[in-house]
C-alpha cells in the first residue's frame, strides 16, 4: 500500500522554447544569474512540498551544466539550507555521485548535516551518467567496469564508517587508514567524526541497468532502490522489480514485489487526460532531448538519438510520444481521479510498494510545478490516506 508520497527536483531553471522543435540541448547557455535561480526555485518547491504534506524532497547532484537542466552541485549543503526554511519534510540525496567524492569526505558531510537537521537528510548514492562530470573529477565513467568497481568500494567504505565505531579498510582503491605513525603509535583504525545521528543510515540508489551484480550489491548492503522518474522514463518495469525482489531473496529475505523500492513518476494535471498530454508534451520531449543522448532512455536507436538532437528533424521523426508513455503507465496525466486510478493499479501490481516519487518533468516552469504539486497533494494523496485509515481499522 502506498503510504509515502515524495517529490523531486533535479535542478532545472525555467527556460523557453522547449520540446522537440525547441532549442537544441547543446545550444542552450545561460548567464550566471539565470543559473543561480535554481536555488530560489528549489526553496519554493521545498516549502510548498513541506506545507502540502509530502514526505521527502529529493534533489540531484550535478555539475557544469550551463544548459540549465541540472544545476545543483551540492545537495547536502542545499539540504541544510532548506532544513532551516521548512518544518517537517525530509531532504533526500537523489543522488550523491560517489565517484566524484572522496568517500570519507562525503560521509563526514552527510553525518554533519544529518546531525544539524535533526535527522532530516536521507542518504543516496549513484555511479553517475555524465562523462563531463565524472571524468572531469578524475573518476572513470567511460570504463564502466572500473566505475562500478570504484563505486562499490566507496559505498562499502562509507557504510563501514557510518556503522562501525572504529574501522579500517584495505581495497583496490583505498587503504584506510594509511600505514603511517601518528602521535607515538602506529595508526590502525579511524573513527568518523561526527557519525550520523540516525544509525544504521538509510541509503537509496537508482536502479538503471538492473544487472544481477548491481542488484546483489544493493541487497547485500541493505540499500533501497529508486526506479524511474529521475531520468526520461518513469514507472517501473516488471523485470526490474522482480530482479530486486529476487536479489533480496538471495540474502535470505522473503520480500513482496516492490518492497524496499520507490517508483518515480512524472505527472501533469488538467481537466482531461487529452488536455494534460497536450500541455505536458513539450516538457516530456525536453526530458527525452536531455537524457536520450546519454543512453538513459531504453530502446532509442542510434538514428532516433541523432534525430532528437536536431530541432529541424525531431518534430517529424519517429520519436517517443507522450501518449505512449501515458498508455504504458510511466507518465501520469489527466485529472486527479485519473492519477488515483493509475497509482491504485501500481499498488495492485506491486503489493510491497509503499513509496512513490511524483514530480513534474524537467523543463516545467515553476508556477506550473507549484500548482500541480499543490493540487496533487489536495486531490490525489487523500485517496491513499483514507485507504490507509480504513485498512488500519479492519
Amino acid at each position: 500500500m502506498i503510504t509515502s508520497f515524495d517529490t523531486s527536483f533535479a535542478g532545472h531553471i525555467d527556460m523557453d522554447d522547449v520540446g522537440y522543435a525547441g532549442t537544441a540541448v547543446n545550444d542552450r547557455s545561460f548567464s550566471d544569474e539565470e543559473l543561480a535561480t535554481v536555488f530560489d526555485k528549489a526553496q519554493a518547491i521545498a516549502q510548498l512540498a513541506d506545507s502540502a504534506g509530502y514526505g521527502t524532497f529529493w534533489m540531484a547532484e550535478h555539475h557544469f551544466q550551463r544548459e540549465g537542466y541540472e544545476c545543483i552541485p551540492n545537495i547536502v549543503l542545499l539540504g541544510l539550507h532548506l532544513a532551516h526554511l521548512t518544518r517537517n519534510i525530509k531532504l533526500g540525496c537523489a543522488f550523491n555521485i560517489t565517484p566524484m567524492w572522496h568517500p570519507l569526505r562525503l560521509a563526514e558531510d552527510f553525518a554533519t548535516v544529518d546531525i544539524l537537521t535533526g535527522g532530516r537528510m536521507i542518504f543516496g548514492v549513484g555511479r553517475g551518467y555524465h562523462t563531463r562530470e565524472v571524468e572531469t573529477f578524475g573518476a572513470p565513467l567511460l570504463d564502466q567496469p572500473a566505475n562500478r568497481d570504484l563505486f562499490e568500494e566507496q559505498v562499502e567504505l562509507m557504510l563501514k564508517a557510518f556503522n562501525e565505531r572504529s574501522f579500517s579498510h584495505k581495497g583496490k582503491y583505498y587503504t584506510i587508514p594509511p600505514d603511517v605513525p601518528y602521535r607515538g603509535y602506529d595508526l590502525e583504525h579511524l573513527t568518523l567524526v561526527p557519525r550520523p545521528r540516525n544509525l544504521p543510515v538509510e541509503c537509496w540508489q537508482p536502479i538503471q541497468s538492473a544487472t544481477p551484480r548491481g542488484l546483489d550489491f544493493m541487497a547485500r548492503n541493505g540499500i533501497r532502490g529508486t526506479i524511474g522518474g529521475g531520468v526520461a522514463e518513469g514507472g517501473a518495469l516488471d523485470s526490474v522489480v522482480i530482479g530486486y525482489r529476487d536479489a533480496l531473496g538471495r540474502t535470505g529475505r522473503d520480500a513482496e514485489l516492490g518492497e524496499d523500492l520507490s517508483i518515480g513518476f512524472h505527472f501533469y494535471l488538467a481537466d482531461t487526460e487529452e488536455k494534460a498530454m497536450k500541455e505536458a508534451a513539450p516538457y516530456f520531449e525536453e526530458n527525452l532531448k536531455m537524457f536520450g543522448p546519454l543512453r538513459l532512455t531504453r530502446g532509442l536507436s542510434e538514428e532516433q538519438i541523432r534525430d532528437i538532437s536536431d530541432p529541424k528533424r525531431a518534430p517529424h521523426a519517429a520519436l517517443p510520444k507522450i501518449e505512449d508513455a501515458v498508455k504504458a503507465g510511466g507518465f501520469l496525466a489527466g485529472t486527479p481521479a485519473d492519477i488515483v486510478e493509475q497509482l491504485k493499479a501500481v499498488e495492485k501490481r506491486y503489493p510491497g510498494i509503499d513509496r512513490v516519487i511524483c514530480a513534474t518533468p524537467l523543463g516545467t516552469p515553476l508556477d506550473i510545478q507549484l500548482d500541480d504539486l499543490d493540487r496533487f497533494a489536495k486531490e490525489v494523496i487523500p485517496a491513499f490516506r483514507s485507504a490507509k485509515v480504513a485498512a488500519a481499522a479492519e
